[in-house]
């Protein structure tokens, strides 16, 4: 599934309100991590991810890295705020515009 521009926005403004529940370290991306995000996001939806200033890799690249492993889109990657999406099979709490 592949967001459009406009499903990328929507997104954001709903992820204004959350907060990051989960902080890339200078251990960068572990499997326990990776494992714990794709837990998240399968119950979430939609999550924040904070990168911090010890890490030593790029925040776009640890996002395609982690929306790689858990099978996510990257709506948007902000500072070091990543913003991660994965709709769920069924009830779903995001109803996407411009869905057909």
């Amino acid at each position: 599934m592949s967001l459009t521009s406009k499903q990328r926005a929507w997104l954001s403004s709903q992820a204004n309100s959350l907060e990051a529940i989960f902080q890339v370290g200078k251990s960068s991306l572990t499997p326990e991590l990776v494992c714990a995000i794709e837990e998240a996001i399968e119950k979430r939806e939609l999550i924040k991810v904070s990168v911090l200033k010890n890490c030593a890799n790029d925040p776009r690249e640890i996002a395609g890295m982690i929306a790689g492993r858990t099978r996510s889109e990257v709506v948007k990657v902000i500072g070091k705020k990543i913003i991660l999406f994965r709709q769920a099979k069924k009830n779903t709490k995001y109803d996407l515009p411009g869905k057909a």
